[in-house]
């Protein structure tokens, strides 16, 4: 019964909404359904020899399983294939062994379990299928190639996981419990990485850094990550690209690999090994050139978008104990714009005969072109020796550099005029009531390197495992900027020629640091029962040049199995953020020279969080409920605001607050084999402006800034699904649906400033955070159809699969910004309306 309610509501939710996307494909010709097969065995007592009911068994990696019932028996129906399959029960060891499934067949697999008393000197501190420490969601990387997105670049596949804000889907970048675009944390096989430091637009960004085609594990932590990790104050993403050769399950000897094309991008990669299993390696390449795509929005032009990435991993296998691996990067990211007009309507149109409508459009007329770059390259590599069998330690070095430009030089004529609703869109339905030129002017270029030695040291002691390390990092920014506003027009009274510069500035600045740190943390087995508690304490020192300064952050965490069901996660920990250049560039305009806003004085912001979580998994039904509680006391914060995705930071230590929240997740496998979840989160974040800070202030500005204020990030609600389900009658065809939902993010309007002219008034913002943007909501759906092309491809099955997404299904209008007319009405930035997107991906 419950397979079939949870069948009913996959399918209530997805087949609906995507049956017409399978009639489209149905050219697609026939192919053989995807076959199935069974596996069913008996798990025993190693002791007694009597049949244990109530065992969990999982296919390992998913929340797809069973339970044994009263005789110890337990059936599985799964696609055919290789599985890794998990048995645990209270009292006993967990035990993991692999099955080949086969076509319409029974295979049978009977395991027995230890008594967990007889084995207690071995520590296991990652335990299976259930978080092992909070805070922390397992994405897979098959997940990502499925989720319907305009780009698979990995990032926006984390929208989807509880806690992380929801506003754009044009950009990479990601708010994480209510923390800025610049709290979170991104390693590559145990190498950082960065996002762009200076975009305005979220399509100037271009391709994220992580390519899902090469990893084979994606872990987020969202907030009490341990010391390892660093000092971020909001999250972690830690990704392992495969290593093939040092595995069965990443193919010894042949090369696979897959091929991906769609109308927005292409992607390819390869993998294998060599010399028996020692070498080996894996490469990927992508191109993505999607003007139409960003072409849909209401600003027309001649969009040219080009963003390439390629990237390389290797590992040598020098002897038993000792091996090198290497990680390369190039991405280079052009966008290229000549915009010709926009038309944006904005208002309210009224039903009421008494209450007219104020519906309006702003026309402008565009000339000029901007051009960003976003040129990025990566190297690193690592020595790792196996000491003995319980000491390891592993040295790298890596240099990271990025350079990126933005030119540009665009003059806009711009119209305001009453519209009448019920009319046609033409001239003739345009009442003029106001019309400025608007010519902006930008060179300018930030050239970014990051060099870092470190080393990393584990020793098993048993029922400790003793974790250090220590990093050295070099830090070179080179800055130039010349950028200006101009805005012409008219006065409203006297009709005279105005001309007024909003901004001008022209500088250069270098910026060269160095930042060191070191961790010490241990993981303890606590109780007899192996597994049951598992403690992690660690401390972290980290010091910064710019501002000669130190932080200490101790961090503990622990996981208890209640039972084999119940699992229960906590964390404390205080997370220091040290200052980068972002932040302590603020906002020149104004003050005649960047160096001038670097603040000496500055110091790292602070984070003291505390995490309370828990989940419970039900096998009968395949599903896990998941629910986490959270608190951060904030302190030493530097206040920023949001333009689209580019944060302008104020330079200094001006505020303080807190962020408290909850994160609810419904996950499991509905039907076998795919995994689908719901997500609900709620969260506040505050700040406080420092008496200090205040009185520095102009009045204007100390009455916009008073009391709590919520902070950019303060998405009170956001809900979440990706939900997975085969086209009733054919398992050859799938469908995938992403629903996205976050309330309206906080900005601060422009108000009227002193006037500079008979009726012309400069623009000065009100109060600060007073306002909230309109809520996001979004809709994307695929089908998918699975041709077998052949069983014995080079290493693996050749499989061709032929997929059609229509992105933002619903046609939704989302705004991400806003700017303002003369008259000081709010004309809204809308995103991408609805988008069809065909793909085609080949694996072998």
């Amino acid at each position: 019964m419950s397979d079939c309610l949870g069948r009913g509501l996959s399918r209530l939710l997805v087949t609906g909404a995507c049956c017409f996307l399978v009639w489209l494909l149905l050219g697609a010709g026939p192919a053989a359904a995807q076959t199935w097969g069974q596996v069913a065995g008996t798990v025993t007592d190693s002791t007694e020899e009597a049949p244990l009911p109530g065992v969990t068994v999982l296919v390992e990696g998913t929340d797809f399983g069973t339970a044994t019932g009263p005789d110890g028996n337990y059936r599985l129906e799964l696609p055919t294939g290789r599985y890794t399959l998990w048995f645990s029960a209270v009292g006993f060891s967990s035990e993991v062994d692999s099955v080949v499934v086969t076509k319409d067949s029974e295979t049978r697999l009977d395991v027995t379990l230890a008594s967990s008393v007889l084995e207690m000197e071995e520590l296991m501190v990652a335990g299976g299928p259930a978080p092992d420490r909070p805070g922390v969601y397992k994405v897979d990387p098959a997940d990502v190639q499925n989720m319907p997105t305009p780009f698979k670049d990995g990032f926006r596949a984390l929208k989807t996981t509880p806690g992380v804000a929801t506003n754009s889907e044009l950009t990479q970048q990601y708010s994480v419990r209510g923390g800025g675009y610049n709290e979170n944390l991104v390693f590559i096989n145990g190498f950082e990485i960065f996002f762009p430091f200076r975009p305005r637009q979220g399509e100037q960004e271009g391709l994220g850094l992580l390519n899902p085609a090469l990893a084979s594990g994606i872990t987020f932590y969202t907030g009490g990550f341990p010391a390892e990790y660093g000092g971020k104050l909001s999250s972690a993403l830690d990704v392992q690209y495969a290593q093939p050769g040092q595995d069965g399950t990443t193919g010894r000897g042949p090369l696979s690999g897959s091929v991906d094309l769609s109308t927005l991008d292409a992607n390819a990669h390869l993998q294998s090994s060599a010399l028996g299993g020692d070498l080996g390696w894996s490469f990927g390449a992508r191109r993505a050139q999607p003007g139409r795509f960003f072409g849909t929005q209401d600003l027309k032009g001649d969009y040219s978008p080009r963003f390439t990435d390629l990237q390389g991993t290797a590992q040598y296998q020098i002897s038993d104990r000792v091996s090198v691996e290497a990680l390369g990067i190039w991405a280079d990211n052009a966008f290229d714009l000549e915009p010709e007009e926009r038309t944006t309507y904005f208002g309210v149109i009224s039903l009421d005969p008494d209450r007219p409508s104020d519906f309006k459009a702003l026309q402008s007329t565009l000339s000029g072109a901007r051009s960003d770059g976003y040129t990025t390259a990566f190297g690193g590599a690592r020595l790792h020796v196996d000491v003995t069998d319980r000491l390891s330690m592993a040295h790298d070095i890596a240099h990271f550099s990025t350079k990126e430009t933005e030119s540009f030089d665009i003059e806009s004529d711009r119209r305001v005029c009453q519209v009448d609703p019920t009319g046609e869109a033409s001239s003739a339905n345009c009442f003029l009531q106001g019309e400025s030129t608007v010519t902006r002017f930008a060179d300018n270029a930030v050239d970014v390197r990051r060099r870092t030695g470190r080393g990393r040291y584990e020793w098993d002691l048993g029922r400790h495992r003793l974790e250090g390390g220590w990093h050295l990092r070099s830090l070179r920014f080179e800055d130039n900027i010349e950028e200006k506003t101009v805005i012409e027009g008219t006065s409203r009274r006297g009709r005279d020629p105005v001309r007024i510069r909003v901004d001008s500035l022209t500088d250069r600045a270098v910026f060269n640091e160095r930042q060191f740190g070191a961790y010490l943390q241990d993981a303890v087995d606590v109780l007899p029962a192996e597994g049951r508690l598992t403690v992690t304490g660690g401390v972290r020192g980290d010091y910064f040049s710019f501002n000669d300064e130190w932080t200490v952050s101790p961090r503990l965490s622990a996981r208890f199995s209640a039972t084999d069901r119940l699992t229960l996660t906590g964390a404390w920990g205080i997370y220091h953020q040290k200052p980068t250049y972002r932040e302590l560039r603020g906002d020149p305009e104004g003050i005649g020279s960047i160096e001038e806003t670097l603040n000496r004085d500055i110091q790292s912001q602070r984070s003291v969080q505390y995490v309370l979580g828990g989940e419970y998994f039900f096998p009968e039904q395949r599903l896990s409920v998941r629910a986490e509680a959270y608190y951060k006391d904030l302190d030493n914060l530097i206040s920023y605001t949001i333009e689209d995705v580019r944060v302008n930071y104020s330079g200094e230590n001006d505020t303080y607050g807190y962020t408290y929240g909850m994160d609810l997740q419904v996950r499991g496998e509905l039907v076998p084999g795919l995994e689908s979840w719901f997500n609900y989160s709620y969260l506040v974040a505050e700040e406080r402006f420092t008496e200090e800070a205040l009185s520095s202030y102009s009045n204007r500005l100390r009455e916009a800034r008073q009391g709590l204020i919520p902070r950019p990030a303060d998405q009170r609600h956001t809900f979440s699904a990706f939900v997975q389900d085969y086209v009733p009658g054919d398992k050859s065809w799938k469908v995938h649906m992403r629903l996205l939902y976050g309330s309206g993010l906080p900005y601060t309007p422009t108000n009227p400033g002193p006037e500079v002219a008979e009726g012309v008034q400069t623009r000065v913002p009100g109060d600060r955070m007073s306002e909230r943007l309109p809520a996001y909501r979004r809709v994307d759906v695929g089908a998918t159809k699975r041709i077998e092309v052949t069983e014995n491809g080079i290493g693996e099955p050749v499989r061709l699969e032929l997929t059609l997404e229509v992105l933002n299904m619903f046609d939704m209008d989302n705004t991400v910004d806003y700017s303002w007319t003369r008259g000081f009405e709010r004309v809204p930035k809308r995103l991408t309306p609805r988008t069809l997107n065909a793909r085609l991906r080949l694996t072998f």
